[in-house]
């Protein structure tokens, strides 16, 4: 990020941005890995906004994979998946690398329980260290037409029942995906 005009030359401060589409907390979009999957531009925004269920499977070790048995059922149709590892207390050190993962089956699951957008505050669904080129949570998830949130900070601190999420992308034409900025909210019902 840099200036692209400022005040004192011009008047009024622009910044000038260059990231790539998977830079940060993120979307992908079935595009990212299907030659003819959706691209981000293509979802309506109703796919990223919604009630999540967080599934908590923080004190995995490094490189586990994260099993089917560990994936809740969704308390109603179309609602988000957030997987909580943990990880993301791990941003910007070598372990951040060495996350839990989905195994095939999980993310089989995942799809066959309808939900309607996934987010892990790891930086992959998939294996990274170590990682073989194995693709399969991604395959499966994204081959289904369900974006995939990565590098989601601070799901420990959404400790409520039943949050609201909004995993809104930028809306870039024919993305692969797109930044986001995830936000969790707690509605008090009376």
């Amino acid at each position: 990020m840099g200036p692209a005009t400022t005040i004192a030359a011009d008047g009024y401060n622009v910044a000038h941005l260059t990231m790539g589409s998977q830079s940060g907390t993120h979307i992908d979009a079935p595009f990212h890995f299907l030659e003819d999957g959706l691209t981000i531009d293509e979802f309506s925004p109703d796919v990223f906004v919604g009630e999540a269920i967080i599934a908590d499977v923080t004190g995995l070790a490094p490189n586990t994979q994260i099993g089917a048995n560990l994936i809740p059922a969704p308390r109603g149709p179309r609602q988000i998946l957030l997987i909580s590892t943990g990880w993301s207390e791990f941003w910007g050190s070598s372990e951040y690398f060495s996350h839990p993962y989905l195994s095939a089956s999980a993310a089989e699951k995942i799809v066959g329980l309808g939900y309607k957008a996934v987010g892990i505050d790891a930086l992959s669904v998939d294996q990274t260290e170590a990682s073989t080129g194995n693709f399969d949570a991604h395959d499966v998830i994204l081959g289904a037409g369900i974006p995939i949130a990565e590098n989601l900070r601070g799901l420990s601190a959404v400790d409520w029942d039943a949050p609201w999420v909004s995993l809104l992308p930028l809306r870039i034409a024919n993305g692969d995906g797109a930044p986001i900025r995830a936000v969790a909210f707690h509605f008090e019902h009376s």
